[in-house]
């Protein structure tokens, strides 16, 4: 699959439906389940579908969307970050998750960063919103070292879920 993004650590390149046994990992893994939600994502059929209706179908609909992160030294799959148009909200969302091994060592940062240079240079994306639950604070701190500065709580129609709105 050809790179989308490629930084000293990292390569983003869009998901495959052979990218099943991953997305299998993530969604299932602890930090997902919490700060997420369960997707009931558990067997190959079902991440084949996920891919298909979500990321996937992003790239033909957006020219854009969720992009798998690969360690370029081994190219070891490790977690997700891209764009998500969503119709709740006014400007595109940058979204991410990691495996938890790979938290805490700066891939999140390095791979959301260079989303959104590569958000504004090549896809001529000015704003960017971003969410997340307000229990969430390594995510709020990404957000805020990324430059993302707190809007207002959100609550997605037919969902009592509060978020917390950020835009960059």
């Amino acid at each position: 699959m050809p790179c989308i993004i490629e930084t000293d650590r990292l390569i983003l390149r869009e998901f495959t439906l052979q990218d099943t046994g991953f997305i299998i990992n993530l969604l299932n893994s602890p930090g997902w389940l919490q700060f997420i939600g369960d997707r009931n994502i558990k067997t190959e059929e079902q991440a084949e579908s996920y891919l298909a209706n979500g990321p996937i179908k992003s790239y033909g609909q957006n020219g854009y969307g969720l992009w798998l992160v690969q360690l370029k030294d081994n190219s070891r799959s490790i977690g997700m970050c891209g764009i998500v148009r969503r119709d709740t909200l006014e400007h595109p969302d940058l979204g991410f998750a990691f495996l938890q091994e790979y938290t805490g060592q700066g891939f999140a940062f390095e791979a959301a960063k260079a989303t959104m240079v590569y958000a504004k240079s090549d896809l001529a994306i000015p704003t960017l919103s971003a969410i997340t639950l307000p229990e969430n604070q390594r995510s709020i701190k990404l957000l805020e070292k990324l430059g993302f500065r707190y809007q207002s709580p959100i609550t997605f129609p037919g969902t009592t879920t509060e978020l917390l709105l950020y835009i960059h």
